[in-house]
């Protein structure tokens, strides 16, 4: 089964107003510190709705635990009733976010990618670029980090896998090597500012899931070409663009949804000097297209 033109057809839906997707519920918590997010909907004249509970508590790794969990929940539109629960851990949650990732890159990253940028060193900041493999066979990544250990772990399973990997604690070094940056962490506060970035650079934005997450200078989006949300609703509330919009540095109006680029079916980048930027917070959506897809996988 080709997952990403799954969900590809889920943001298609998504943008052409098929899908009903309520207000995002979370809980969050302060000490330790972590965040749940309940996502749920359903596409119209489908078969099914899903419940997904995914949950990040960033203290985890001191257990040695992993920081996500959760499951999901698929019920039968017809009658209500529960049908499966996939109790993935999270996993299914990493899965539909990196091929956001990937498609967000098909249509917005320049065409020749000299290095990959990523801040964090968790489980997203592997997948996204093992995702990317798809999009260009660019194998260099200069990855940032907050702890000197995190860093050598990343660069240890990276370069495993046949990734060239340079680690540093300096968020210009990122902007000056790289033209695709994936930005993956839970911080509150800008990681990279807009007077750091060069012409043609690509960035998805994927760990400002809650309106207190911010990675990006809002200045950042007031100086990209092309914006792109997976759900223009959605990221007025949470997400990079809710903190560019407030600040009044762009507005509604500039943004590009996702779907509907992606219903166009050309690429949104017309330039290599074009600065562009992807703010995925994740869509409910996604977690009924994968969801839908695995039930279809141990039925068959």
């Amino acid at each position: 089964m080709d997952l990403t033109s799954v969900m590809e057809a889920g943001f298609v839906a998504y943008s052409d107003g098929k899908v009903v997707v309520p207000p995002v519920g979370e809980l969050l918590f302060e000490e330790p510190p972590g965040d749940t997010h309940i996502k749920y909907g359903y596409i119209r004249d489908d078969r099914v709705f899903v419940i997904k509970i995914a949950s990040g508590f960033y203290g985890n790794a001191a257990l040695g635990l992993p920081s996500s969990s959760g499951l999901m929940l698929v019920f039968s539109q017809k009658t209500g009733f529960l049908e499966s629960v996939l109790l993935d851990e999270g996993y299914l949650t990493n899965v539909r976010t990196a091929l956001a990732g990937r498609i967000a890159a098909r249509y917005l990253a320049p065409k020749e990618v000299k290095a990959i940028g990523v801040f964090g060193t968790g489980t997203m900041a592997r997948m996204q670029v093992t995702y990317l493999s798809t999009e260009t066979d660019c194998q260099n990544i200069v990855a940032w980090g907050r702890s000197d250990d995190s860093l050598r772990r990343y660069c240890d399973d990276m370069a495993a896998l046949g990734y060239h990997v340079t680690t540093t604690r300096d968020a210009r070094e990122v902007a000056e090597a790289c033209n695709l940056i994936i930005m993956t962490t839970p911080s509150t506060k800008p990681l990279l500012m807009a007077s750091q970035l060069q012409p043609g650079t690509h960035i998805t934005a994927m760990g400002s899931d809650t309106p207190e997450k911010q990675e990006l200078d809002s200045l950042i989006l007031a100086r990209a070409d092309i914006v792109v949300a997976d759900s223009l609703e959605q990221c007025l509330s949470r997400g990079e663009i809710f903190h560019a919009v407030r600040a009044g540095h762009i507005a509604a109006a500039q943004v590009r949804e996702l779907g509907g680029q992606i219903r166009a079916g050309t690429r949104v980048r017309t330039s290599q000097d074009q600065i562009t930027v992807a703010d995925l917070t994740g869509v409910a959506v996604q977690d009924i297209q994968i969801a839908k897809a695995v039930c279809e996988r141990l039925s068959s």
